[in-house]
């Protein structure tokens, strides 16, 4: 695995967790390192770290919110 993307393996934890989660992904690194974007995108989706991901917890817990001030009124 080139050195580039060891470092920026070791510089996020999640990475290397999910890395030891997913072993698959050593061998994918292993042979083409342009995979790495793909490594993060898998990550992100798995551990639910995207955009709409974090709108959507976001919303669900204002609508939470709104409920139980409804239901105090």
């Amino acid at each position: 695995m080139p050195l580039e993307v060891q470092y920026k393996l070791s510089t996020n934890n999640l990475y290397i967790t999910y890395l030891r989660e997913h072993n698959i992904w050593y061998k994918k690194l292993n042979r083409d390192p342009k995979l790495f974007n793909q490594f993060i995108e898998e990550m992100k989706y798995n551990y639910k770290l995207r955009t709409s991901d974090k709108i959507s917890k976001v919303v669900d817990t204002v609508s939470v919110v709104s409920n139980l001030l409804s239901n105090m009124l």
